[in-house]
């Protein structure tokens, strides 16, 4: 019988490659819609007002829950925290409760996270047993997490998907780098010792499949066995596009473009995570190394 999957969040980057792969490998593919929408694969919910069809929710398998206000969308003001915070929260808890108390619904919960749960720091090296660290972006990741709380205490397999730097040419942050690297106007970010733990596309789909019939809970890093410096990753994706990469971005231009909060959140604090959890659980990486991925996404 053909297994169907439920994913929130099924337009954006990951949500998007893991439909398509989902229903090449023969699965059926459910959405989630805000928009009210009642087709025999869509699921209407509107985690703002706690609505959420929860009926359709029978007969589906598992839920692959991918749905937040983007972290690098905006400026962070007080209002945008608070909405990629309860963004997070108040769906995940909605998901959740759905689950738990639908009879024939689904068993299995995959919901995001991110890695952004560690803190950061230039030396220290994380697994899925080291503590939360601090910050807004770790506050936010516990919180997210503990949102999954009713379907845990229902019985239903949970695991958080811990996800680093999503690397695709589609979106996210390669996408962005892309341009200016390939103009030779790229370069490494700050002091370019801060770590950059990645995963290539193909890579975070195969592991969020894998995890779908695993016996998994809790805690899942979904990065690469490698993560670099930013330093590393700067001359890397340089070398791959046969691009000079000297000069290196000062800290200053993109704290006024973005904020400082966000700026270092996102381009110069980082953390070094591995993902212990998915190897020890038999996953193989097809790209665990970052030139090899950058080769195979650019096609280089």
């Amino acid at each position: 019988m053909t297994s169907t999957i439920a994913i929130t969040g099924a337009s954006g980057l990951i949500g998007t490659a893991l439909a398509r792969h989902l229903r090449e490998s023969g699965r059926r593919v459910v959405t989630f819609d805000r928009t009210g929408g009642s087709g025999p694969d869509s699921i209407s919910w509107n985690p703002a007002t706690g609505a959420i069809d929860a009926d359709r929710l029978v007969g589906v398998d598992a839920v692959v829950h991918l749905a937040g206000a983007g972290i690098g969308d905006r400026r962070w003001s007080d209002d945008y925290k608070r909405e990629i915070l309860e963004s997070r929260t108040k769906s995940t808890r909605l998901l959740a409760s759905a689950m738990a108390s639908t009879v024939g619904g689904p068993r299995v919960l995959l919901s995001g996270s991110a890695i952004g749960y560690y803190g950061e720091s230039e030396s220290a090296t994380f697994v899925e047993s080291s503590p939360a660290g601090k910050g807004f972006l770790a506050d936010v990741c516990v919180e997210w997490e503990a949102a999954t709380q009713p379907a845990e205490a229902a019985g239903i397999r949970v695991a958080h998907l811990r996800t680093g730097i999503v690397l695709s040419p589609r979106g996210g942050a390669l996408k962005k780098l892309l341009p200016l690297f390939r103009l030779g106007l790229g370069g490494r970010m700050g002091s370019g010792r801060q770590w950059q733990s990645w995963i290539s596309i193909d890579d975070e789909v195969a592991a969020i499949d894998h995890l779908l019939t695993s016996s998994v809970t809790g805690a899942v890093n979904l990065t690469a066995p490698t993560p670099v410096s930013q330093a590393e990753f700067t001359k890397t994706l340089a070398r791959v596009l046969r691009r000079p990469a000297f000069v290196p971005v000062p800290a200053f231009g993109p704290k006024i473009l973005l904020g400082s909060e966000l700026a270092d959140a996102l381009l110069f604090t980082g953390q070094k995570v591995l993902p212990s959890v998915l190897e020890r659980d038999g996953f193989r990486f097809a790209h665990s190394d970052l030139e090899s991925a950058l080769r195979h996404l650019l096609k280089k």
